[in-house]
């Protein structure tokens, strides 16, 4: 890392990562050139999950692709005085997988409801009875996580 002295604890990375609005997950495509797409991630035991269709681009390409690399970013003001900005950021590196154990799939998918629709918790076991089937939990395992912030300098 250039900037030394942005640099953060891998503690406030996961934390950034527990709290940012969203996630750009970044991975290859099959002609070897980058493919990025944003995520709503959870945090959970180590781990970070999110959701997707069974079908489609994104799907395919982790399946085929393991290596990814996540990005979040939180406390985001510019600075246009400074030409800059303040904000939180960490990168994760690590490998994926499709979760198929479904003690975990549904541990990984209330994890990310509690995050994003916790004002209607009430109703997860209904949507779990509907969606489980149509839905695919992704698990990204950390190889490396980083972090960097500019906050109230």
């Amino acid at each position: 890392m250039r900037r030394k002295d942005r640099e953060q604890s891998e503690e406030f990375g996961w934390d950034v990562l527990e709290t940012c609005p969203y996630a750009v997950l970044s991975i290859t495509d099959d002609e070897g050139l980058p493919y990025s797409i944003p995520v709503s991630p959870a945090v959970l035991d180590g781990a970070i999950y999110f959701h997707s269709a069974k079908h489609g681009e994104k799907a395919h390409l982790l399946r085929e692709h393991p290596a990814v690399c996540l990005v979040g970013v939180r406390d985001v003001v510019p600075l246009p005085e400074d030409y800059s900005t303040e904000y939180a950021s960490a990168v994760v590196r690590g490998t994926i997988a499709e979760v198929t154990d479904d003690a975990e799939r549904i541990a990984a998918l209330h994890a990310i409801v509690e995050r994003y629709a916790a004002e209607n918790l009430a109703h997860f076991d209904a949507a779990l009875a509907s969606e489980l089937s149509r839905t695919v939990v992704w698990k990204i395992t950390p190889n490396e996580v980083t972090a960097k912030a500019r906050l109230h300098e």
